[in-house]
């Protein structure tokens, strides 16, 4: 880890932090507890024990890993609905097949990110390849989970594919830390994902001893999730380390410092929808009479059926 890296020295510079900006400062820092998704892969559960309004618009998150796999343990998920809100998944490291009942779907590894609009309603499968499967190896990933305002839960399901090379590579004003932008805004920096709320999303390297002080849309909330690593974290430079959650407060920049290690941060803010939320596995709507007649829906096959050449997981040779 990372999959996706560049000399600092040749990419665009971000622009240094006004001084008249508002520094962000911490209001808490969560520890992610480990579980198990899917098939049986290991997860930290990135937002567990932060309120909900402090997340708002995102609404879930899953590290998926890191771990190195023996022959025959990769796991994955099996077929399964969605509605009401996006999916975001990253690769660092390792393999991942998506198909949807939709129409989309891909391959998506080392640095890669699929985006998958359920809006109205998908089923979807994500899987590691046969290959993967019988050598084993490492993987790594994230998924994240963005809510849909209210208008926009009935949208036609849409399935973007984002390839390593399209992430928006930037720099630090001194070349110390590494700014990859999946998606949004990021100081006038914009990521090729597309999305419905507005959100940015971005993977930050902070190199050791190094410091990133970076503008923050004041409309939007600012989390910080370790991926790798520890550094620091607000102008006091709050420890923190792999598998914990930073919710900043209000203003318009934030600032992550390296400490004797590379530091690997995920760095999320959107602007808040604000509306009630009814959530039930897979679905995110806005009132239970919502999830009751998705449930009805699901049942009866209108969020989609599995295509005729569904692929499956692949479990390896029978015993």
């Amino acid at each position: 880890m990372p999959a996706v890296t560049a000399d600092t020295a040749t990419l665009p510079r971000l622009q240094p932090v006004v001084t008249s900006a508002r520094e962000r400062a911490v209001v808490s820092v969560t520890t992610a507890p480990s579980s198990f998704e899917g098939e049986g892969f290991p997860v930290r559960r990135a937002f567990a024990g932060v309120p909900a309004h402090l997340l708002d618009p995102f609404i879930h998150m899953d590290q998926m890993g890191e771990v190195d796999y023996a022959p025959y343990e990769p796991r994955g998920t099996d077929w399964h609905p969605h509605r009401g809100f996006e999916t975001v998944t990253y690769i660092l490291d390792g393999t991942f097949v998506h198909q949807d009942s939709h129409g989309g779907g891909g391959t998506i590894s080392n640095g890669a990110t699929q985006w998958m609009t359920a809006g109205s309603g998908i089923l979807h499968i994500e899987t590691p390849p046969e290959e993967l499967v019988v050598s084993g190896g490492l993987f790594h990933g994230v998924q994240l989970w963005v809510n849909l305002p209210a208008a926009d839960k009935m949208t036609a399901p849409r399935y973007q594919n984002l390839e390593a090379d399209l992430v928006e590579l930037v720099s630090s004003p001194d070349g110390g830390a590494l700014v990859r932008i999946i998606a949004g805004d990021v100081a006038g920096h914009v990521g090729p994902g597309r999305t419905h709320t507005p959100i940015s999303v971005a993977h930050v390297t902070v190199s050791p001893g190094a410091q990133l002080h970076l503008p923050w849309p004041s409309d939007h909330n600012a989390l910080a999730y370790v991926l790798a690593g520890r550094g620091g974290v607000g102008a006091e430079r709050r420890p923190v380390e792999r598998g914990q959650l930073t919710v900043f407060g209000e203003g318009d920049a934030l600032t992550l410092t390296g400490t004797t290690e590379p530091f690997e941060v995920l760095l999320l803010g959107g602007r808040p929808i604000r509306e009630p939320i009814a959530a039930y596995g897979p679905f995110v709507m806005n009132t239970r009479a919502e999830l009751v007649q998705t449930i009805e829906d699901y049942q009866a096959g209108r969020l989609g059926r599995i295509p005729e050449d569904g692929i499956k997981p692949y479990r390896g040779p029978r015993r």
